[in-house]
C-alpha cells in the first residue's frame, strides 16, 4: 500500500509533519490532501533527509516543525540539504477547540495538514552568528540569577543556625559578603561557608567575564549603530544596548507599533462576546525579559522625558492603576525605541504640547 502511495506523489509537493521530541521524530506526509505515510526514526537529521530523498526523490518536498527546546539547529541542516523548512510557533499551531488529545503523532498530522492548506504562521529564524552571540547575553542572565539564588542560600544558611553577629537585618550589600570570609565558624559550618563563598566568587568571575565579552560584542561593525541608538534613550547602558539589539533581532519586521506590543506581550488579553466586554492582564507572550527590561526603564524614563510622564499620569488617572499606567509607557518606550531603530537617530526628550 505504501509503495502504491509513493508512487501516486511522484513528482507532486509533499508536506511533511514533524512532531518533535527529544528522543524520536514522529512524520507523517502529507499529498493532495490524504495521508501518504506515517513514520518514527530517531532524532538524527541525516535519517530524516535520507528517508525524504529515499522515498520521495522526485517530489518537492516542505518540512514543517514547531519551535522548541531544540532551537533552529534542524532548520538550518535541511535547508542547507535543499529541503524547505518552516519553523512554526507552539502557540500559533491552528487546532480544534474540542480536541483535548495531544501525542506527538498527532501533532506531526496537524502539522502537515496546516502545512498543506497554508494555515500556519512561520517563525523568523535568527542567523547563526546572531544565535551564537544572543546566548552570550541569556547565559549573563542565567548567570545572574544563580548569583541571586546562590546569596539567599548564605543567608538562609546563618538564619537557620541562628548566626547574627553584626550582619544585617534586611538588605545586604557586597561589602556584607565580602566580609563574611572574615568569621570563624565551628566545624562543618566553616566548610559550607568556605564552600558558598567560593561559589559566589566564581559566579561573580563568570559575571565580569561575560560583561566584558559583551562590550566587545557592543563594538562589532553588526551590531554598533544599533547599540549607540539605544543607549542615546534615557536610562539606557551598553549593556542593556546590547541585550535588546540581540533581542529585538525581529524589530524591523514588525509592521507597526500596534504590532510590536503584542509581538512583547504588551497588550491587554481579551474575553468578550456581544454585549460583555473582560479585559486582563497583558497576555506576556514573547521574551518575558525584554517586557522587564522595558519596564524597569519605562521607570526611569518617567523621571527623565515630560512626555513620558504626562502619559502615564493620564493613563493612571483614568484606569486608577499605576501598574496599567507604566505598562503603557513601556509599550510606548518600545514603539519609540524601534523608530530610532528604523531611522537611526538618537532619542529626543519631549515636552508636553
Amino acid at each position: 500500500m505504501r509503495k502504491m502511495q509513493r508512487h501516486f506523489v511522484k513528482g507532486k509537493r509533499v508536506f511533511v509533519g514533524l512532531g518533535d521530541s527529544k528522543r524520536n521524530w514522529k512524520v507523517c506526509v502529507r499529498c493532495e490532501g490524504m495521508i501518504v505515510d506515517e513514520t518514527s526514526m530517531p532524532t538524527d537529521c541525516e535519517n530524516l533527509s535520507s528517508y525524504l530523498r529515499r522515498c520521495y526523490p522526485d517530489c518537492e518536498i516542505g518540512v514543517i516543525y514547531e519551535t522548541g527546546f531544540q532551537g533552529f539547529w534542524l532548520h538550518d541542516l535541511l535547508e542547507a540539504d535543499e529541503i524547505d523548512c518552516v519553523v512554526t510557533p507552539a502557540n500559533k499551531v491552528t487546532q480544534e477547540k474540542d480536541n483535548r488529545v495531544k501525542t506527538d503523532k498527532i501533532d506531526a498530522r496537524r502539522l502537515a495538514r496546516n502545512l498543506e492548506s497554508g494555515d500556519y504562521i512561520s517563525c523568523y529564524v535568527p542567523d547563526r552568528e546572531l544565535r551564537k552571540d544572543r546566548q552570550l547575553s541569556r547565559a549573563l542572565t542565567q548567570i545572574q540569577r544563580t548569583i541571586i539564588s546562590t546569596r539567599n542560600r548564605i543567608r538562609k544558611f546563618f538564619d537557620f543556625h541562628g548566626i547574627n553577629g553584626d550582619l544585617p537585618a534586611r538588605r545586604w550589600y557586597d561589602t556584607h559578603y565580602r566580609k563574611l570570609g572574615e568569621l570563624k565558624l565551628s566545624g562543618p559550618l566553616q566548610r559550607c561557608l568556605e564552600v558558598y563563598l567560593r561559589l559566589l566568587s566564581d559566579l561573580q568571575s563568570l559575571e565580569k567575564s561575560l560583561l566584558g565579552e559583551l562590550r566587545q560584542l557592543a563594538r562589532k561593525d553588526r551590531y554598533r549603530d544599533s547599540v549607540s541608538v539605544k543607549q542615546s534613550c534615557p536610562g539606557v547602558g551598553f549593556l542593556s544596548a546590547i541585550r535588546f539589539t540581540l533581542e529585538w533581532s525581529e524589530v524591523s519586521r514588525v509592521k507597526s507599533d500596534k504590532h510590536l506590543g503584542s509581538w512583547l506581550g504588551l497588550t491587554a488579553s481579551e474575553y468578550s462576546s456581544g454585549e460583555s466586554v473582560h479585559r486582563g492582564h497583558i497576555i506576556r507572550q514573547g521574551n518575558s525579559q525584554v517586557r522587564a527590561w522595558l519596564i524597569e526603564f519605562a521607570w526611569t524614563l518617567i523621571r527623565k522625558d515630560p512626555v513620558m510622564l504626562d502619559k502615564f499620569r493620564r493613563v493612571w488617572r483614568s484606569s486608577g492603576s499605576k501598574k496599567k499606567a507604566i505598562v503603557a509607557v513601556a509599550r510606548k518606550l518600545a514603539g519609540r525605541m524601534r523608530t530610532l531603530e528604523l531611522r537611526q537617530e538618537p532619542y529626543q526628550i519631549g515636552a508636553v504640547r
